[in-house]
């Protein structure tokens, strides 16, 4: 597999690059930084601090994604939707774990799996796949019987809350449960305002250089049901999509999820 990295500066571009460059079975033909960045033009061994891999690192994607099979994208909300938009024109296969998007942004990248296979996943690691079936297997469980608290935690540079794998926590247990996440999530609480019943809550904690860390809580009567994922590095993220990219290609056009990638069903009650 042919692969180009986006942002391979970024502190999972690094990653990704690491962890592509340590198959074998892969050659990343290159990587796009940000314009105007001094790094541009290096090697991206060289960029994301692992030594030559013999690709350079450019700040236009049109001028190197011709020669790739997939795409991997850790950006931001804007380039992201750039990238969509040419994987699209050109027919690459995409792995984009960038959070943040709108409602229309995300509909963006259901349309593109009319024409190419694409996987759009808050959280690439394996383990958080796992983590999405016990989370439905308890609330179809539950159901409206349990009160259900979601808390993330993430470094002082994350900037959205609740951070994306948390929302997509959230509309697993609000699929497992038949409601809508939109019309039953809460996040945070001031005041005086006693807890609907049904409702799911959010809570974001950021600070220091955490990682990534989710710790969903199901309440019960005079009993409380865990579920937690902790990762203190990136790499489990970066080889996750690494994974993902390697499926991908040799799939049809479509929208692709982390469960299709690791064949883990759905838990049944």
């Amino acid at each position: 597999m042919k692969l180009i990295v986006m942002g391979p500066r970024g502190k999972m571009g690094r990653e990704v690059t690491a962890a592509a460059a340590a198959r074998p079975q892969i050659q990343i033909v290159g990587g796009v930084g940000a314009p105007g960045r001094d790094y541009i033009g290096s090697d991206i061994g060289s960029v994301a601090w692992i030594g030559s891999l013999g690709a350079p690192v450019v700040d236009d994607l049109s001028e190197i994604i011709d020669e790739c099979d997939a795409i991997i994208d850790f950006t931001n909300v804007e380039e992201s939707m750039k990238v969509l938009r040419l994987a699209v024109a050109r027919g690459k296969a995409l792995v984009c774990g960038t959070t943040g998007f709108s409602e229309e942004q995300r509909q963006a990248f259901a349309d593109a799996g009319a024409s190419i296979p694409v996987m759009l996943s808050a959280n690439t690691s394996r383990l958080v796949t796992v983590m999405y079936q016990l989370l439905a297997a308890a609330a179809a469980y539950g159901g409206n019987d349990l009160d259900v608290e979601i808390v993330d935690m993430h470094d002082n540079t994350k900037i959205d809350a609740p951070s994306g794998t948390a929302l997509e926590m959230g509309q697993v247990i609000a699929d497992a449960k038949g409601i809508s996440l939109k019309d039953n999530m809460v996040c945070g609480r001031e005041g005086i305002d006693p807890r609907k019943k049904g409702t799911i809550g959010f809570h974001s904690l950021r600070g220091g250089d955490v990682c990534s860390h989710h710790t969903v809580r199901f309440f019960g009567s005079g009993e409380v049901l865990e579920i937690a994922h902790h990762s203190d590095s990136f790499r489990c993220f970066a080889s996750g999509a690494v994974d993902a990219a390697e499926f991908l290609v040799h799939q049809k056009p479509g929208c692709y999820s982390m469960s299709d990638m690791t064949g883990i069903k759905t838990l049944q009650r």
